[in-house]
């Protein structure tokens, strides 16, 4: 405050006024931060900011409508359409989208783990294994083997099975 001999407020600074020990925005924008102030003034308006903060916030509350002002202000620089709003929806997408991903893993786990279950109880009692297959040896697998479907079981699973199992479980 320049009547205490120190540097007047951002706000006062900004509106190149005195800045008196009454001052309504001093509390809230020191000096050394006057982009605060000037993003605040540049969407609320000065006279809208000093309004809210001497007639309609109790002095306990009038800390944290700033703080709110500022981050509001702020992000409306950033984007005129939808301020934060704008922040607020594309983090809750970015939560769905995770959610899903996290349902479609917990699905392939399910999945694999039935496939794990299958394969073990039928370990050994397919008719075409011989001789040292019949421990749960697998035999040798050849490309053009006719056997191949008898042996082989898929190890991957569809995207779109895996996310009907998803549906499932979030169900």
């Amino acid at each position: 405050m320049a009547g205490s001999g120190m540097s007047p407020c951002a706000a006062c600074k900004l509106l190149r006024r005195r800045c008196t020990r009454e001052c309504v925005f001093a509390p809230y924008f020191p000096p050394d931060e006057p982009q605060k102030f000037a993003s605040v003034h540049k969407v609320f308006g000065a006279a809208n900011v000093s309004k809210m903060l001497q007639q309609e916030l109790p002095m306990d509350a009038r800390g944290d409508a700033v703080s709110s002002m500022v981050y509001e202000a702020e992000a409306r620089v950033r984007d005129p359409v939808y301020g934060c709003v704008g922040a607020i929806s594309s983090l809750q997408q970015q939560v769905a989208h995770l959610q899903t991903q996290l349902a479609v893993a917990n699905a392939e786990i399910v999945c694999m783990r039935m496939h794990n279950s299958d394969s073990n109880s039928d370990c050994g009692t397919s008719k075409h294994m011989q001789g040292p297959y019949q421990q749960g040896m697998s035999p040798p697998l050849q490309p053009q083997s006719p056997e191949l479907h008898h042996y082989h079981r898929p190890t991957h699973y569809h995207r779109m099975d895996n996310m009907e199992l998803a549906e499932l479980l979030w169900t």
